[in-house]
């Protein structure tokens, strides 16, 4: 298990009362969703519209608008591939979550479950 449910759970419900959330996409977003919608001109500045939770495996996902596009393509993406300002109330609590669920993933490891989810 990656996330810790309670936690997960306080922090969509936090984003979801914040929205919408400017939020920064990482190059490597911006190339793939360039690569996908090649007649877009995305810039790395969003909002983030809706967030939910995708579960053990997809973490977090965010619903991105881009001031570049007509709002004719709707993009998702995992909030560990955004970046915000850390002036922001929830920054610390953003980063914190991205910090341990990217750590996971590139240790391919999977934290032991709390003794309540054994």
């Amino acid at each position: 298990m990656i996330d810790n449910p309670n936690q997960v759970e306080q922090l969509v419900g936090r984003l979801r009362e914040a929205l919408p959330i400017p939020a920064i996409a990482s190059a490597p977003l911006l190339a793939l969703l360039k690569e996908r919608s090649p007649s877009l001109d995305l810039q790395p500045l969003c909002r983030v519209l809706r967030v939910d939770y995708a579960g053990d495996e997809g973490g977090i996902v965010c619903q991105l608008v881009f001031a570049s596009e007509d709002g004719r393509e709707v993009f998702f993406a995992s909030i560990t591939h955004l970046t915000f300002d850390r002036r922001l109330p929830l920054a610390r609590e953003i980063a914190t979550y991205q910090k341990h669920r990217i750590k996971h993933i590139r240790r391919g490891t999977l934290p032991r479950a709390p003794a309540e989810y054994r």
